[in-house]
């Protein structure tokens, strides 16, 4: 790939399974904007959603999009006005950018802002390509010495979701956690958690590698899921479950946080949640799924959302420059720009143990 410093090259999702590499025109920024010349990029299940099924939910692609939005680079430019960056700085990308002006923006939740434009969510596109333009209030810097550097700066958007996750929860110190999905988010999350205070951080999936690797890096304790058979009725399989589990002489927790998305987990998940704790819902998988509500009720569990995040990317940075958090670990794979779509296969068949695939830039 022979580029000049005004081909802006984006993976550009031209229908489903259809991803193409395409030569754009570079961005330049407007006041107050930086462009930024990316040099990491995480590869997200949204990612892979549009990709293979062209939606999540009620967001469709109906044109071409760019994806990506967990992204790390240089500023290589910046606008008029712009007063706290400098052309080499290496930062991270905050994806969003919310209205600013409505209720929830003025509150501090942004995250639920009605007129947000979040890269990689249809129609706007994201940051898989070479120059990607926006605000400079979106972008966080990284101190120098950043201890995963510029390619650990693709984790911190994942991990901002674990941060928010665990702020819904209202997680305190001396709390026990249970947390559902092994994957990047799940992982970080029990990071969070653990790095919070929490005194039992017990990971559940239903892949026994993914819950080795949990235990070697922030799980005091995992549990193999069991998995629904055909013909089950889902909340009477969950009973059983969350009762073997009680049985075996595991203990509800303080706070579940779920990360899958299952059915199967968020049932579970609210049995294991002790009489008056809090259970998150941080997964997104169907749209509609069974609930146990006269249990929720009983027990006075409290249920809360939990959509990206606000006000966590800062603090994320902060936790891995002091080193409360280990991001390399989770970097199993790396793939150069040209190579995204071999990435991208194996993120979607989950391949050769990975966890979490980073695209390079330049």
């Amino acid at each position: 790939m022979n580029a000049s410093q005004e081909d802006n090259y984006s993976w550009v999702l031209k229908s489903i399974n259809n991803f193409q590499l395409e030569k754009r025109p570079r961005p330049h920024p407007k006041p107050n904007e930086v462009v930024i010349a990316i040099k990491a990029t995480g590869i997200c299940g949204s990612d892979v959603h549009y990709w293979v099924d062209g939606r999540i939910g009620d967001f469709v692609v109906e044109k071409e999009l760019v994806l990506g939005h967990e992204s790390a680079g240089i500023i290589d430019e910046i606008g008029e006005n712009v007063k706290n960056l400098k052309v080499g700085d290496a930062v991270v990308i905050e994806p969003g950018a919310p209205c600013y002006v409505c209720s929830y923006c003025r509150k501090g939740n942004y995250n639920l802002c009605p007129d947000m434009k979040f890269p990689a969510t249809p129609p706007i596109d994201g940051t898989l390509c070479k120059y990607y333009c926006c605000s400079e209030d979106l972008c966080i810097k990284l101190p120098e010495n950043f201890p995963p550097g510029i390619e650990g700066g693709a984790l911190i958007e994942p991990l901002s979701v674990g941060i928010h996750a665990c702020n819904q929860a209202g997680l305190r110190a001396g709390q026990s956690v249970i947390i559902f999905g092994a994957g990047p988010v799940g992982l970080l999350t029990a990071a969070v958690a653990k790095a919070s205070g929490a005194i039992k951080v017990t990971v559940v999936d239903i892949n026994q590698s993914r819950l080795d690797f949990a235990k070697g890096y922030a799980a005091t304790d995992v549990i193999l899921a069991e998995k629904v058979t055909a013909g089950d009725n889902v909340i009477d399989h969950c009973k059983r479950f969350a009762k073997s589990l009680l049985e075996a002489g595991k203990e509800r927790s303080d706070v579940v946080l779920e990360c899958s998305g299952a059915e199967s987990s968020i049932i579970t998940g609210i049995y294991m949640t002790r009489p008056g704790g809090t259970y998150v819902q941080v997964g997104m998988g169907s749209d509609v799924v069974a609930l146990p509500i006269t249990h929720i009720g009983i027990q006075e569990i409290t249920i809360r959302g939990c959509f990206r995040y606000s006000n966590a990317h800062r603090q994320a940075v902060q936790m891995v420059a002091a080193g409360l958090i280990d991001l390399k670990p989770l970097v199993t794979h790396k793939y150069e720009f040209q190579e995204a779509i071999q990435a991208f296969q194996t993120v979607r068949d989950q391949k050769d143990g990975v966890i979490k695939a980073l695209i390079l830039g330049d």
